[in-house]
């Protein structure tokens, strides 16, 4: 009698293990298909493309590893980020967009700051044309002029057949008066995703290659297509002939020369009128500015990640990418580096800081003493003596 009541306990304890096993097997089949789900079928704004990177050539030939931006020297922004790009006015006044849409006005040692303007949105480029006027490419807005009394007048918002500028990036003024500006892609507008870098990310793992350059003419008041096809188009700069442009395709780490008269000039199908100057760059380009002595600086926002290049040809896994949180998405490490280049397309300057100490070194402004290192998320405004 004894063993048939251990018996039955012990049936009865089994009975119950193997049901509680039974409810943990389905809790972890139904959260497995739950996450498998939501990581093939979540909706995301992005449809990725396929694309073959180039073999990374890494920090080697010109640009093998250094340490020459390792001892920044900074300029205070008090409670301002982000001096994405500066420039020196006639009045010989240092101006720098920052993160919270002002542009500062500085003495070139970083002293008598003053706010000159906040446009309520997100300059990331900007030159002065003739008269001194201020001409913005603003991410949010478009492009638009800024007199010296602060008024800013909206220049254009859209081309001339009616199609939105979605993500104003970079501005050079010709001689002739005509701006040349990037609209970096017409997918995603950072203004509808909360920032322009969380536009940028979403741009570059598509890969749809909508970005394109753009020309005002500031008598006409139209804006026409220069060139079209750029993954994610950025920094752009005048040949010193003023025939060419210079264009940095960022999703892509390469360098464009693209001819000034060039009409809705794709560049996906070859033409003689553009050109891939560099090619398989070890980092993603962001700002061009011209130097001195003919020199052109270019900035690395970051370098490239071997996870991303491995993806290029397998869109389906940049979905899945996407659909895990922020925190694991593949973004670059933090790595300092600028560089020079000549009109050929010859490395004439390197300065890297493996450390990242100061973050996405977006561009330099050249002058005969100093180089100031921008940056998209700095706290403060790098410098070198020259």
């Amino acid at each position: 009698m004894m063993y048939s009541k251990q018996r039955t306990t012990t049936e009865w304890f089994i009975r119950g293990a193997q049901n509680k096993m039974k409810k943990i097997t389905w809790i972890l089949v139904t959260i497995t298909l739950f996450v498998t789900g939501y990581l093939c079928l979540w909706p995301i704004p992005v449809n990725p493309v396929s694309w073959q990177a180039p073999v990374a050539s890494g920090y080697s030939g010109p640009h093998t590893p250094n340490n020459r931006l390792e001892n920044l020297r900074h300029i205070t922004l008090d409670q301002e980020t982000g001096p994405e790009h500066v420039a020196f006015a006639r009045d010989g006044k240092l101006y720098a967009a920052m993160a919270s849409g002002n542009i500062l006005r500085m003495d070139a040692d970083g002293t008598a700051q003053e706010v000159f303007i906040n446009t309520g949105g997100r300059v990331l480029g900007f030159d002065f044309d003739a008269t001194g006027n201020l001409i913005v490419a603003d991410a949010m807005k478009g492009l638009l002029s800024i007199r010296p009394d602060r008024t800013i007048n909206i220049l254009a918002n859209s081309v001339k057949d009616g199609d939105p500028i979605r993500y104003a990036n970079a501005v050079v003024v010709a001689a002739n008066g005509k701006i040349y500006f990037t609209d970096a892609t017409t997918r995603f507008a950072p203004q509808d995703w909360g920032d322009t870098f969380t536009a940028s990310i979403f741009d570059i793992m598509e890969q749809s290659s909508t970005g394109r350059v753009l020309e005002y003419d500031p008598e006409q008041k139209i804006v026409r297509i220069v060139a079209k096809g750029f993954s994610f188009a950025n920094g752009i700069a005048l040949s010193a002939d003023k025939q060419s442009l210079f264009v940095n395709e960022t999703g892509r780490y390469r360098v464009w020369k693209i001819a000034v008269n060039a009409d809705n000039l794709d560049i996906a199908q070859g033409s003689p009128q553009a050109s891939i100057l560099l090619d398989n760059l070890p980092g993603y380009p962001d700002k061009l500015m011209r130097g001195l002595d003919g020199r052109i600086w270019l900035g690395f926002a970051k370098p490239r990640n071997p996870v991303i290049d491995a993806m290029s040809d397998k869109p389906f896994l940049r979905q899945i990418t996407l659909r895990l949180p922020r925190l694991l998405w593949p973004v670059p490490k933090a790595y300092g580096h600028v560089m020079a280049f000549d009109e050929s397309g010859k490395v004439l300057d390197d300065l890297q800081d493996p450390t990242g100490a100061y973050p996405e070194t977006t561009a330099v402004t050249e002058t005969h003493d100093r180089l100031y290192i921008q940056s998209l998320h700095a706290q403060s405004l790098g410098w070198l003596k020259r």
